[in-house]
């Protein structure tokens, strides 16, 4: 995501949001496989990452992990309420590398980041991209490269490049949302053509679902997302023309926290002995996989 309300309020707006995508989006279940932590089940302790970890977290038992799942393979919910998606697995599996229960806190995407430098979460896993700026306030532990698809009403071609006056939906605070169409549409203002009508809407869900009833003309998201879209539109969406703009994703970490060495040393452990692309393969994501994780790819790359 190119960037925790409390339980009975996220309830609420996911049943709101379930009656809303009735007969359009089904985003309940992954396009091949069950997920939910299976990949994660026999993940073995690494010593040698657990020995990094803070003495305050090492002693809690637990790692309390920010997310927002409304993104669809990579977070997103199950019929029972509860986080899961190939992001979700690899946050699990991080947490258990580091003999640690892993503990979701379900919030607001631009809440994630405030709850990590604030110290309610450890660290936030929902597909943020790792940019500069948000390196200021946080250091990213790089785990993955995802560019940006957009996808259109099917047999309505858009071509993203040329999308002038055209409406497009994005999940508010992504990256496509504060920096990717904006500077399209300044493009356009610049070239003495109409700006897009960016529509944000809080979950991607709804953003999907805008475009597959006629609401919008296409939307933008990071290429996994689009294309478990298109999946599970039963065929109503179409890709608009082909993934750019790959950027690292990077799970969320406190500056002063003590725990990006540990976070990079468990990631790439699972890395190391297939865990990562075990995880991967099963939810048919395997195309943005690295072989190294790394710590704020955005400036140091």
């Amino acid at each position: 995501m190119r960037l925790s309300r409390s339980l009975p309020v996220i309830l609420a707006a996911t049943a709101a949001t379930a009656l809303l995508l009735t007969g359009c989006v089904d985003n309940s279940t992954p396009a091949a496989t069950t997920g939910g932590g299976s990949s994660t089940a026999a993940v073995a302790k690494d010593d040698a990452a657990a020995k990094l970890l803070p003495e305050k977290v090492a002693s809690s038992g637990k790692l309390i992990i920010g997310t927002d799942p409304t993104y669809a393979p990579n977070e997103f919910k199950n019929e029972a309420g509860e986080p899961i998606g190939w992001g979700i697995e690899l946050a699990a599996a991080v947490a258990a590398k580091l003999g640690l229960t892993p503990e979701y806190q379900v919030a607001k995407f631009d809440n994630i980041i405030p709850s990590v430098t604030g110290g309610k979460a450890d660290i936030g896993e929902s597909s943020f991209t790792d940019t500069v700026e948000r390196e200021k306030q946080v250091d990213f532990v790089n785990y993955y490269t995802a560019g940006i698809l957009w996808a259109s009403a099917k047999g309505k071609d858009v071509d993203p490049e040329n999308a002038c006056g055209l409406t497009v939906a994005v999940q508010a605070t992504t990256y496509e949302d504060t920096d990717e169409v904006p500077a399209k549409s300044d493009a356009c203002v610049k070239a003495g053509k109409d700006p897009i009508d960016k529509v944000q809407y809080d979950t991607q869900d709804a953003a999907t679902n805008a475009v597959a009833l006629g609401q919008a003309d296409a939307m933008s998201a990071d290429s996994p997302v689009t294309l478990y879209a298109i999946s599970k539109t039963d065929d109503k969406l179409q890709a608009a023309g082909e993934s750019f703009d790959e950027a690292p994703y990077g799970i969320v970490v406190g500056k002063d926290s003590g725990l990006t060495e540990a976070i990079q040393a468990a990631m790439q452990s699972l890395m190391d002995d297939g865990t990562y692309g075990e995880i991967l393969d099963t939810w048919g994501v395997a195309d943005g996989g690295i072989s190294e994780a790394t710590i704020n790819a955005a400036a140091n790359g």
